[in-house]
């Protein structure tokens, strides 16, 4: 089922952000219906710096084609700004659909962006995101590739800005709206308000942001489509790869951590190990003259 006809479906899309091919592997094992493949969560673990626009177009087209080569559920990919002007949204395009990518977020801050959760963020033009937008749909190989228009306004221009900007973005072509850091539960019920029916709407959780956490359930009764946990799987990491660390320094040994761990065979079973030897020694030895 394309993401496009997953959404007209009554039930929002619970979507958890993957930043690899083993999170994505994992989160597909879990039962999700599709990923996300956060920027945020890839300069997290790529690079071990901030979401501030330091991870590059091909930083995440080449993890974007490790996670397809990996799971072939549908994935919405964070395109930042385009990474430039128009030409740099089309060119996002088009890497990210030859790498797989069913979906592509575009947000209208200025670049280098910040995650949409910092203070201190600034935005282009409505003129020049409506351009973008119009430039990726005019670019993409596919129809079924979905232009996700995201805004940052609220932070920047005021509730009202945000709202007027994103009926611009779906005027554009946009296929599905993103109004970022909504500050209450009330900006969040205005948003659905506003929108629902009309376009399929994204509500992002982010784990101590700006916005309150609702559960899926919650934000569906309210009008919305699509929920992302973008970061929490590295917040879940980290903390974990702390406490990690911590123990085998202070023991030196795995042994007081091993309850909280996969041993050897039990990180094979979930990457897939005995399969794809079992694959190989199909074709071992094989005559292909």
């Amino acid at each position: 089922m394309s993401l496009r006809t997953r959404l007209q479906q009554p039930e929002i899309l619970l979507t958890p952000g993957v930043y690899d091919g083993l999170t994505a592997a994992i989160a597909a094992e879990a039962g999700f219906e599709a990923l996300y493949l956060s920027g945020a969560a890839v300069a997290y673990t790529r690079l071990g710096r901030p979401d501030i626009g330091l991870t590059s177009v091909t930083e995440m087209a080449e993890t974007m084609n490790l996670v397809r080569d990996r799971v072939d559920l549908p994935v919405i990919i964070d395109a930042d700004t385009g990474f430039g002007n128009a030409l740099n949204a089309q060119r996002t395009m088009r890497l990210y659909e030859r790498a797989g990518a069913n979906a592509l977020q575009l947000e209208d801050q200025t670049y280098p962006k910040r995650c949409g959760h910092l203070s201190d963020k600034s935005l282009v033009s409505k003129q020049e995101m409506v351009g973008k937008i119009a430039a990726m749909a005019d670019d993409r190989a596919s129809d079924e590739t979905l232009i996700i228009a995201r805004t940052d306004a609220i932070a920047v221009e005021g509730f009202s800005a945000a709202i007027d900007r994103a009926e611009a973005y779906v005027a554009a072509g946009a296929d599905v709206l993103f109004i970022e850091a909504p500050r209450t539960g009330d900006e969040l019920a205005r948003v659905a308000q506003t929108f629902r029916g009309r376009v399929p709407l994204l509500a992002n959780m982010v784990e101590g942001g700006a916005t309150p956490i609702k559960s899926a359930d919650d934000l569906q009764e309210l009008g919305f489509d699509i929920v992302i946990f973008p970061g929490g799987i590295v917040r879940a990491l980290a903390h974990t790869a702390a406490d990690y660390y911590r123990s085998l320094h202070t023991n030196g040994s795995n042994i007081p951590f091993a309850d909280r761990m996969f041993d050897f065979d039990g990180l094979n079973r979930v990457i897939g190990t005995p399969d794809m030897l079992a694959t190989g020694r199909r074709f071992e030895g094989s005559d292909r003259d």
